[in-house]
């Protein structure tokens, strides 16, 4: 196991609701900046639930021509601008690379989820003759994405999509971490994209009580560790990572902003859609993590807990916690979609973005709308209420679950040459 590379992050890009690139993102997160508000995308008057996190001021001609924006569901569209500025901030010249060496592992929970709806409307609507679009299949599959990044830099490294729920843009991560060290591929773009903000997607989600119903206050709604916790609040967009052999970042001179150091992916085998009461899976995957990183859990600084302010979730994962930190452990913790909201299949590299920041900056964003924390672990963890706190931070861990009892736990590692 001597020879397995070391792996660093050079590049980053982001399309959050509360920032549409990496740098606004971050300072939105630090000020404990709120992107809830009412639906915008469809006419939500009926449903239970009638706020998500949605985009500000993003319109996709911005970045991407029409014609591209005609043939890619809005998941693809975001995934590329998400790209365009992490191949921009890790200064990469694909022609000066051997592109064969250089892959795209990027995931999707839902894929075109939003073409898909408008397709079945429209067959719906007409006399029962089958009129799709020929662009139905490649805008809603959720492999599509990757496949478009790919093409568009002439990358012919490895290519897939990882589906995990709510854990895939994490999976994708680790996967990505996996085939560098191993040797594999010297760079790759990886993370997740969705955009969920769907009739169908809404509606199923409250079908299965699990978004928040806190209309009056949607910006209040999301709520990790609070007594009143009632669900969590959809989010959109997209987050993007360069990974690459510490080797390769150094020979081209690239910025290294701070390395992985490991990943696991483990199950909690228990409930369709409920994470373990005691957090089997989440107990696991942090102990694998850390063995795999060679740290012990006092070596910690930094948790983004996967926290959906959702009832049974959010107090599973800080039992995990603290079976396997103790009580009053070393680390700080905090849970990001509280701000942001649930991004789903790429809520796991956004946050993987706010743990490099934490990281680099020596700072950890805060939980806000927490105002009544469980009593059961209010006392416990250093649960980063309200504001952002200054500590050092040399390790920070990464956590994400999704339906099917999916867990994807990374650690990212401050640079040191």
């Amino acid at each position: 196991m001597n020879n397995l590379k070391r792996v660093v992050i050079t590049g980053m890009g982001a399309l959050t609701p509360i920032g549409n690139n990496a740098h606004d993102f971050w300072e939105a997160l630090k000020k404990g900046q709120n992107g809830a508000g009412p639906i915008t995308k469809f006419e939500a008057s009926k449903f239970k639930t009638r706020f998500a996190c949605e985009l500000k001021n993003f319109n996709a001609l911005d970045h991407i021509d029409k014609g591209e924006a005609r043939r890619y569901d809005p998941f693809t569209q975001y995934a590329l601008v998400a790209v365009a500025e992490a191949v921009k901030h890790a200064q990469i010249d694909f022609s000066a690379l051997n592109r064969n060496r250089i892959g795209v592992i990027w995931g999707s929970g839902n894929g075109g989820i939003s073409f898909f709806e408008e397709q079945v409307k429209e067959y719906a609507k007409g006399d029962g003759t089958p009129r799709f679009s020929p662009f139905l299949i490649p805008k809603m599959i959720v492999d599509i994405a990757a496949g478009i990044i790919s093409i568009k830099y002439g990358l012919r490294g490895v290519n897939f999509s990882p589906v995990s729920a709510c854990a895939t843009s994490n999976t994708a991560i680790i996967d990505a971490f996996n085939h560098i060290r191993w040797g594999k591929a010297d760079m790759i773009i990886t993370g997740g994209s969705e955009a969920p903000i769907t009739e169908s997607a809404i509606g199923g989600f409250s079908a299965a009580k699990a978004l928040s119903t806190l209309n009056e206050n949607p910006e209040h709604a999301c709520r990790p560790f609070d007594i009143k916790r009632d669900g969590f609040v959809m989010g959109e967009g997209a987050g993007a990572l360069i990974l690459e052999s510490y080797e390769s970042a150094i020979k081209r001179g690239a910025p290294i902003l701070a390395e992985i150091v490991g990943g696991a992916m483990t199950a909690d085998a228990y409930h369709l859609t409920s994470t373990h009461p005691d957090g089997e899976g989440a107990y696991l995957g942090m102990i694998e993590a850390m063995d795999e990183a060679g740290i012990r859990p006092d070596e910690v600084d930094y948790i983004n807990l996967h926290a959906t302010s959702t009832p049974q979730g959010d107090v599973s994962e800080l039992r995990a916690a603290e079976r396997v930190f103790g009580a009053n452990p070393n680390a700080s913790i905090s849970a990001t979609k509280s701000m942001t909201g649930h991004l789903l299949g790429a809520a796991g590299v956004v946050e993987a973005i706010a743990c490099i920041m934490a990281t680099r900056e020596n700072i950890v964003p805060p939980t806000i709308n927490t105002d009544e924390p469980d009593p059961l672990y209010a006392n416990k963890f250093d649960l980063t209420l309200g504001s952002a706190k200054h500590r050092t931070v040399n390790y920070a861990m990464s956590n994400t679950f999704g339906f099917g009892g999916h867990i994807a736990v990374s650690i990212f590692k401050k640079f040191q040459q």
